[in-house]
């Protein structure tokens, strides 16, 4: 079993593998995502993939429109216990979790998005009851979904796919923004969310789609160039009580951000993620004011520029495009 190790110095969790890699297996030229003709996961070779945990299928058909697997190489593991111990200084745990793929086409050179607003439901609404099945397990305290698309944003299948990881701790740049939120609520008493919604509305320079449910904008001060976030104008802080008009709402803008992004930049690679409140059944007493100080939302990062050492190294993020102006750009294209 692999094992997660606690950075002391900076409260991070990593996951060592239990085999490691020697310096011949790593190819520092190139990495290839999965050829079409040998997609395991397309239609038609399921019995090539470990048995399905759910799908929607097509109506009085076994096709499917949408499916979950567990993870062809998982980090995590579902059986067993966390294991948590000491090593010298130092704290371990063995990697207890889940990892799933959520097949988000049955076409493997066809995107959701351009498929339709019904197939965004039906991705969105995947991503919804993966996360409130999981959610049951005291085990996992938090639930990560996350997209990769295009190779040099990790992506690993060309198959249109997004992937989920229930971890036994919460990672710490989720912590980070919960214990901000909290801090923020404790001195204003107002969600920090709401209050960014709010700003972002009455300035305009950085929104780049409005709907009834939700707004899509380029955050004021963003870590990558065209980074973009959607959030819900009603605040909730778990993901998984999104409502049906709620999920039509937001395959709509989730779709029309991505296109927007393709026109652009012409298919860039991307990685998107959606942040939502920790798994609350382990430590209920905790988390008594989650409700009012936090708010789901998913984040889009573009992966236009290479990192420098200087940003690795500080944390100190330079943008060669202003939030306004990358904001201008997306709204421009029709």
């Amino acid at each position: 079993m692999h094992e997660l190790r606690k950075d002391i110095l900076l409260g991070r969790w990593v996951a060592v593998m239990s085999e490691s890699k020697a310096p011949s297996e790593y190819n520092l030229l190139s990495y290839k995502t999965q050829e079409e003709r040998n997609c395991i996961l397309c239609p038609g070779r399921e019995y090539e993939t470990p048995p399905e945990i759910t799908s929607v299928r097509m109506p009085r058909s076994s096709k499917w429109w949408v499916r979950a697997l567990p993870s062809l190489n998982p980090v995590f593991q579902i059986e067993g216990d966390l294991g948590r111990k000491g090593v010298g200084i130092y704290d371990k745990m063995n990697s207890i979790g889940a990892n799933e793929i959520l097949i988000e086409s049955p076409e493997h050179t066809v995107r959701p998005e351009d498929l339709g607003i019904e197939q965004m439901i039906r991705v969105i609404t995947l991503y919804r009851e993966r996360i409130a099945d999981l959610e049951k397990d005291s085990r996992f305290r938090y639930i990560l979904i996350y997209k990769d698309s295009g190779v040099d944003a990790g992506e690993i299948f060309s198959h249109p796919l997004s992937f989920l990881m229930a971890t036994p701790m919460i990672p710490k740049t989720v912590k980070d923004e919960l214990d901000n939120a909290k801090q923020y609520f404790t001195y204003k008493e107002r969600c920090i969310f709401c209050d960014i919604i709010s700003e972002e509305l009455r300035a305009g320079e950085r929104v780049i789609l409005e709907t009834k449910n939700f707004v899509a904008f380029c955050p004021y001060a963003a870590q990558f160039p065209f980074e973009s976030w959607i959030i819900p104008k009603r605040h909730c802080c778990a993901f998984n009580e999104i409502t049906y008009e709620e999920i039509e709402d937001m395959g709509l803008i989730l779709m029309s951000v991505l296109k927007k992004l393709r026109i652009i930049f012409r298919d860039p690679p991307f990685n998107y993620y959606i942040h939502t409140a920790p798994n609350m059944i382990p430590r209920r007493d905790h988390w008594h004011t989650l409700g009012e100080d936090f708010h789901w939302h998913l984040e889009i990062m573009p992966r236009l520029i290479r990192t420098s050492g200087f940003e690795w190294g500080s944390g100190f993020y330079i943008l060669p495009t202003s939030p306004e102006n990358a904001a201008k750009y997306l709204r421009e294209v029709g």
